[in-house]
């Protein structure tokens, strides 16, 4: 059996990029030409530049405002957690779901389920897990799988809506550090930003405000083009980063290795947005594994290929509705190398095969600047635990970069403690309200308060963000130098039981029944997760023998650790026994 992590193991390729068009000018004659050809450009510029842009197409409907986007995923405002919850209750505002495709579990597998505890995010789906591939190709066929299984769960009606949230991560290197509601917040801000970035670039249909283009998924960024070929448009059709041009200095985009390249290409391993959205993009990229073939090289090579082919059909679009001083100017940019297109860069690219009437449009935007997802392909420089209450923790101020950070986003600031969200609205030490795992002195102590000034977060130095989640790609041995660090490694056994005694009463089912922060579907699940065909496993049952890599605490296996076979909860319910001991 090929697990869904196979490709997770392989190390990406160094590669070498083209010389840059502004260096390759510098040492010819063309380096030389008259300033005055230039003001003359710049003059023609002022007169004739202008994009008219007046044809139609297809796009994503405009979002609406932040507060407007964002409200229905928040508590229902006639929500009383006093009142009593009336049967039969339906749900009509969005969920937000989380998917994870794994096939197997293990110790890395328990690793981000735990942040996921630790943190209140959405009880995990598991995609494909127990099935077994025995395909022909290199992975036996389990990366075809992952795309065709999560494109199944979002066309399930049943659970999944088309209004509803989906986050898929890759399940074997991904580490939640923030809690779900500023995942939330920062994904609408992202929209935002990426909009007016497309409205700037591409302009607006007639009189609509909106832009032609609009941003609905987000990717993560990556430095590094692969597997794809660098001449592909997934490589050489996509936008610039976001991030100021000489963040790394004067070497940034100019490193043949990508250490000081800015993030811009798609990653795979991490995506959210609407469901239908989503899917849109699954969809696609299942015609292309299933039809024509190009699912070899795995999800990461069919993604960023999507990607590319949006982005070279919007710049060939912009390109043909240049004004005679627009095209000039870019033309003259192209020389200088001071160019924003991705087809300024004097590089070859292939051209692209436009098929009549397939879809090349899906809203696909990336976050460049890692304030959701951070990869860390050839990224881990990037990157220093920093407690923001103790100084030491910083860098020198002699390598500390521009956008270093001595406080946290307010975001964080304004947020509840990190302890909170393990058990939202039940903190009781007393045994007897332990429906589902009595508390114990020796394993349930957690400090008393404890704030995100005084925890050691995640930080890019560069980009000046704490993102929201990491994901481990590249370098694999920070799986388990870096898991140390981690905020919630201290307390992660205590904050697992914390989180599975959590209140099941009627707070729970009212915050379900209206959306809230706390509860994000109708199935509801503590402490365990769910398949995509619909059974629900515990943590004892997925994460059995790998208490020694995850919590490191050395307290025992799991519901043993002080020395009885059989726990029983408040109600007589034997939660672990016997036959539960290992043979």
């Amino acid at each position: 059996m090929a697990p869904n992590n196979t490709f997770d193991r392989i190390s990406e390729p160094l590669q070498t990029y083209p010389t840059p068009a502004f260096l390759r000018m510098a040492r010819s004659r063309r380096s030389r030409t008259p300033v005055c050809i230039a003001i003359a450009a710049i003059l023609l510029l002022i007169l004739g530049w202008r994009s008219s842009v007046k044809v139609s197409f297809n796009r994503l409907p405009i979002p609406k405002s932040q507060n407007e986007v964002e409200s229905p995923l928040l508590a229902h405002p006639n929500y009383n957690e006093n009142s009593t919850a009336p049967t039969g209750l339906q749900k009509n505002n969005p969920s937000f779901h989380l998917l994870i495709p794994a096939s197997e579990s293990n110790s890395n597998l328990c690793k981000t389920l735990l942040s996921t505890f630790a943190l209140a995010y959405p009880p995990p789906t598991l995609v494909n897990y127990g099935k077994k591939f025995d395909g022909d190709s290199w992975d036996k066929g389990s990366h075809a799988a992952k795309i065709r299984g999560v494109y199944d769960y979002l066309s399930d009606g049943k659970t999944v809506k088309d209004e509803d949230m989906v986050l898929v991560i890759d399940g074997y290197d991904v580490w939640f550090q923030l809690p779900p509601v500023i995942m939330i917040k920062r994904y609408h801000r992202l929209i935002t930003d990426a909009n007016d970035r497309l409205r700037r670039r591409y302009g607006t249909i007639g009189t609509r405000v909106g832009p032609m283009y609009t941003t609905s998924v987000i990717f993560g960024a990556d430095k590094l083009c692969w597997p794809n070929g660098l001449t592909d448009p997934a490589c050489a059709a996509i936008p610039y980063s976001s991030l100021p041009k000489d963040v790394y200095g004067p070497l940034t985009d100019k490193d043949p290795q990508g250490f000081h390249n800015r993030p811009r290409f798609l990653n795979s391993g991490t995506v959210m947005g609407p469901v239908k959205d989503v899917r849109a993009i699954y969809e696609a990229a299942v015609q292309k594994v299933e039809k024509e073939n190009r699912g070899t090289l795995g999800d990461q090579f069919v993604f960023a290929e999507i990607f590319g082919e949006q982005e070279y059909q919007r710049e060939i679009q912009r390109q043909s509705t240049q004004s005679a001083g627009g095209r000039w100017y870019e033309w003259l940019s192209s020389a200088l190398g001071g160019s924003d297109s991705p087809f300024g860069a004097n590089q070859t690219m292939k051209n692209m095969t436009v098929v009549p009437g397939r879809r090349y449009e899906f809203g696909i935007g990336l976050d460049y600047e890692s304030r959701m997802f951070q990869t860390m392909t050839h990224s881990a420089d990037d990157i220093q635990f920093l407690i923001y209450n103790d100084s030491a923790s910083f860098p020198s101020t002699l390598i500390a970069p521009k956008a270093f950070p001595t406080v946290p986003p307010l975001d964080i600031q304004l947020a509840h403690g990190p302890l909170w969200y393990s058990s939202p609205g039940n903190h009781s030490l007393d045994a007897k309200d332990g429906i589902l795992l009595p508390h114990s002195d020796k394993l349930d102590d957690l400090p008393e308060r404890l704030d995100w000034l005084g925890v050691p977060l995640a930080t890019n130095l560069y980009a000046g963000t704490v993102p929201s989640l990491l994901h481990i790609n590249g370098d694999k041995s920070l799986l388990n130098d870096w898991w140390p660090s981690m905020w919630y490694h201290p307390y992660s056994r205590a904050l697992v039981r914390r989180y599975i005694r959590s209140t099941q009463t009627r707070q729970a089912a009212q915050a379900a029944a209206a959306g809230g922060q706390t509860w994000w579907d109708m199935r509801g699940g503590r402490g365990g997760v769910w398949t995509d065909n619909g059974l629900w496993m515990s943590w004892g049952e997925v994460c059995k023998k790998t208490e020694d890599e995850v919590f490191q605490d050395g307290k025992g296996k799991w519901g043993r650790e002080e020395g009885s076979r059989k726990v029983t909860n408040f109600f007589g319910t034997v939660m672990i026994d016997d036959e539960d001991e290992d043979d």
